[in-house]
């Protein structure tokens, strides 16, 4: 038989792999991110091969203007106040020399000591420390109840909202704007005819009433910013009116009552008519004294004891504004005079 015959019969099947199948919804497997490129470790290296740098002009035309504005207007002020300083120290020999700028060569602090318990304001001679004990009883009361009508009317104003409340706002509104000197004489014949004229209560009424009307609008803005949901949350809450106000705006309020103190402070210390007219003999503050011991026409005219009395006069709000000017920028950017 031929050796090439191949034996017939079952062969072997060869068996083949398995191949994995893919679902529709099976995701692709992420492929790692490739290498980045590796960067110099050194900047200076990626500085030499960016090319020489420009240097930028330090005194620039522009940044030179807005230098000598800022120190023409620091002058416009720091001067003044370098010749009351200088001068309240200076003896009335010196004074007489006439060089207003020079320093003092004998300095010395009577001028304000007399300026303080001996100046004569008038027939009585015991300086200016008695208007400022009144400026101060005038000034707490005025400012605390001026800001605090003027919260509660901002908070209703911006989210109760009561029926004509528009109409208020607008007569609020047109109150602020209307001089002061107008109202004079329906203010001097309405307290009057309630017995409050030349009185420490009449005075701080005046000022509440004069004062409300940009309080309102400084509370009503800033409220307005807040958002309405926490209102609302507040009111799904059971929170009545005066719960949400002194639970929850009343806390967020600090920086528009700082800078409503700031300037009903400045507004009330210094002034001078609302004083002179309503506050009576026995309740002048310390500007219608200030007023005067300068214009007093018995004896040698003192000038070192004015310019003492002058700055005695401005500490308060000169204090108030170093003490509490970042809380004033803070209250500023954060919407207190905005709207």
């Amino acid at each position: 038989m031929n050796r090439d015959i191949v034996l017939s019969g079952p062969q072997p099947v060869p068996q083949s792999v398995p191949q994995p199948v893919s679902h529709p919804s099976a995701r692709p497997v992420p492929q790692p991110p490739p290498p980045a490129t590796p960067r110099p470790a050194d900047s200076r290296f990626a500085a030499a091969l960016a090319g020489p740098r420009r240097k930028q002009a330090y005194f620039t035309p522009a940044r030179i203007g807005i230098y000598l504005f800022l120190v023409t207007a620091a002058m416009f002020f720091l001067v003044p106040l370098y010749v009351m300083l200088v001068t309240s120290v200076k003896p009335m020999a010196e004074i007489r020399l006439g060089n207003i700028f020079a320093p003092p060569m004998a300095p010395t602090l009577a001028p304000w000591h007399n300026a303080w318990q001996a100046a004569c304001t008038g027939l009585e001679c015991e300086g200016i420390r008695g208007g400022f004990w009144n400026s101060v009883k005038i000034t707490v009361p005025s400012v605390a109840l001026s800001i605090a009508l003027g919260a509660v009317n901002g908070y209703a104003l911006s989210f109760w909202r009561p029926r004509g409340a528009n109409a208020l706002f607008a007569v609020l509104m047109i109150g602020a704007f209307i001089p002061g000197q107008v109202m004079l004489y329906p203010l001097v014949r309405a307290l009057a005819a309630v017995e409050l004229y030349s009185s420490l209560p009449g005075i701080v009424l005046v000022h509440i009433v004069f004062g409300m009307p940009m309080m309102t609008l400084l509370f009503r803005n800033y409220y307005a910013s807040l958002p309405q949901e926490l209102f609302k949350a507040a009111r799904i809450d059971g929170g009545g009116f005066w719960r949400i106000f002194f639970e929850l705006m009343l806390p967020m309020s600090t920086p528009v009552i700082v800078v409503a103190m700031i300037m009903q402070v400045t507004n009330i210390w210094n002034d001078f008519l609302l004083g002179l007219v309503f506050a009576g003999s026995d309740n002048l503050p310390m500007t219608v004294q200030l007023n005067n011991i300068i214009n007093t026409t018995t004896g040698e005219r003192l000038y070192n004891v004015n310019m003492a009395a002058t700055i005695l006069t401005s500490l308060v709000p000169l204090a108030l504004y170093f003490f509490s000017g970042r809380w004033f920028v803070r209250g500023i950017a954060n919407g207190a005079v905005k709207g």
